[in-house]
């Protein structure tokens, strides 16, 4: 069977394309030698089940340690007791090890056994090895409350009698960085004590996304097994769209190949396809993209989100946990300023955060009012369709929306959905920039876009020199600025579409 490009859990050698997983982390065996506890930490399908079997299966290998991966999902619901929280925990770390070591390095079976803690479990296990142990965890932050709190501590307690009576190392593995812990742990408590769990700890490590030469890599093998080439054009775009995300390269790589070129090899892959492959990815929302879109309910990962569309800034010394946190998450980039983490996420957030407009806009917006019998679309008829359906439906709409903070550019872009369906929205945006970007694609033409809210006069003079500048990039001569007036002026003041020239460029203003 020929090896393809894996979307669903465990990567394996011998049948899918992959980056080796070891390189990616490359300083855990000096951890591990050292005898520490340490923290890995990265977002969903970012390849950590993947790397951690490939850890285990060489440092069994390598005949030193006598190393495990399991996971503690089974134990993370809240109704759950601590007495079965211990069962629980317990039988899932005997089932993995029945599955990756063989008998004489496993602990003993717990079945018809009773234990008082994992601890005891672990220091049995421990005391009748000749070798030490290299305990992995999995989903470490699916445990909740109390649950999380003794685990840690029983983790604590037996540190100190490793190697000879405890595991060696532990890896705890999971979304979230170790102060998530803490902070989860902490809330509605005064205090921890001194007796903290984290105080052992020694790293903090970041499965990072697969770097330019991995995603080249990655793609190369398929082209030396089939024949089928990437060109180097296609290999630039899939890692911008991807931005390395290992679950996207593979999706992308994977619609491009199976499902629109139907596995023949013989077929071109070119830029187009991968625009489509896109395309098709966004709509389809795999089971990746959903557990995105999850997140965006929690009031902390809503707050980044809203500031990164509409261009506001964040006060980090008061919101940088909430920050980590949705970096952690994988929804926003590492680096300053803060934008979505890949021009995909860039383009399915907003249009989910939309779509209960777009749901409930008339029939009667639709494409065929907007394009003329050449095929061309007429963007001011759009737009200036825009500004009446805004003066009427406002301030129902958005005085019920959930997305209060970015309601106004939220709604312009269900508009523009729904009649540029088929064409293509590229949007730029960042905390900060104090503005939306958009270029919106409808066959061969193309619009530029800047969306502000009105704030003060500073604020249109701003926008006519930020929109001049992005038509510069673009190679464009003309664009339209849309200025959102949340002021109590009248709707005759505040809807307006005008033209002016600023930098010989034409800018077409269009207020409401």
């Amino acid at each position: 069977m020929n090896k393809f490009f894996n979307t669903a859990g465990l990567c394996s050698t011998d049948k899918h394309y992959m980056v080796d997983p070891l390189k990616r982390l490359a300083m855990i065996e000096n951890l591990i030698n050292k005898e520490f506890y340490f923290v890995i930490h990265a977002p969903r399908q970012s390849g950590k089940t993947t790397y951690l079997h490939a850890l285990t299966r060489k440092l069994n290998g390598d005949g030193k340690y006598i190393a495990l991966v399991t996971s503690f999902e089974r134990a993370g619901f809240s109704s759950i007791t601590m007495d079965k929280a211990n069962e629980t925990l317990i039988d899932s770390l005997y089932q993995a090890s029945f599955a990756q070591l063989p008998e004489i390095y496993r602990p003993e079976n717990p079945k018809g056994k009773e234990y008082l803690d994992l601890k005891v479990y672990l220091h049995n296990w421990a005391r009748n090895q000749t070798k030490p142990i290299v305990l992995l965890i999995d989903e470490i932050d699916s445990l909740m409350d109390d649950v999380l709190v003794a685990m840690l501590r029983q983790l604590r307690d037996g540190y100190q009698s490793r190697p000879k009576h405890f595991p060696s190392s532990v890896a705890l593995v999971g979304l979230r960085d170790i102060r998530d812990y803490k902070a989860r742990i902490k809330e509605g408590r005064e205090s921890m004590g001194t007796a903290s769990p984290f105080n052992i700890i020694s790293d903090s490590l970041t499965l990072k996304n697969f770097k330019k030469e991995e995603v080249f890599d990655l793609l190369d093998q398929h082209t030396q097994a089939t024949g089928q080439e990437f060109p180097g054009e296609v290999k630039d775009e899939i890692f911008r769209l991807s931005g390395g995300q290992p679950w996207l390269t593979n999706a992308l790589a994977r619609q491009i190949v199976e499902y629109i070129l139907e596995d023949d090899f013989t077929r071109k892959i070119t830029p187009e396809i991968v625009t489509e492959a896109k395309k098709e990815l966004i709509l389809r929302r795999d089971t990746h993209l959903d557990c995105l879109i999850d997140k965006l309910n929690e009031e902390r990962v809503k707050t980044v989100v809203q500031a990164i569309i509409n261009g506001d800034n964040i006060i980090f010394d008061k919101l940088d946990d909430t920050v980590s946190y949705v970096r952690d998450l994988g929804i926003v980039s590492q680096t300053s300023p803060l934008k979505f983490a890949n021009p995909i996420y860039a383009e399915i957030i907003p249009r989910i955060m939309a779509l209960s407009f777009q749901d409930s806009l008339p029939e009667e917006i639709e494409q065929s009012k907007f394009v003329d019998q050449t095929g061309a679309l007429d963007m001011e008829k759009l737009l200036k369709s825009f500004q009446v359906f805004y003066q009427r439906n406002s301030q129902a709409w958005l005085n019920r929306y959930e997305y209060k903070e970015s309601a106004h550019h939220l709604l312009l872009m269900a508009f523009l959905q729904r009649i540029v369906n088929g064409g293509e929205i590229v949007r730029e945006m960042a905390v900060g920039n104090g503005r939306l970007d958009m270029l919106v694609k409808f066959k061969k033409q193309e619009f530029a876009l800047e969306i502000k809210i009105k704030r003060d006069n500073i604020s249109i003079e701003e926008g006519k020199e930020q929109l001049s500048n992005y038509l510069d990039r673009l190679g464009l001569v003309e664009g339209y600025l849309v200025i959102f007036d949340p002021g109590k002026k009248k709707w005759e003041q505040k809807i307006y579409y005008k033209d002016e020239i600023h930098n010989n460029k034409k800018i077409i203003m269009v207020g409401m």
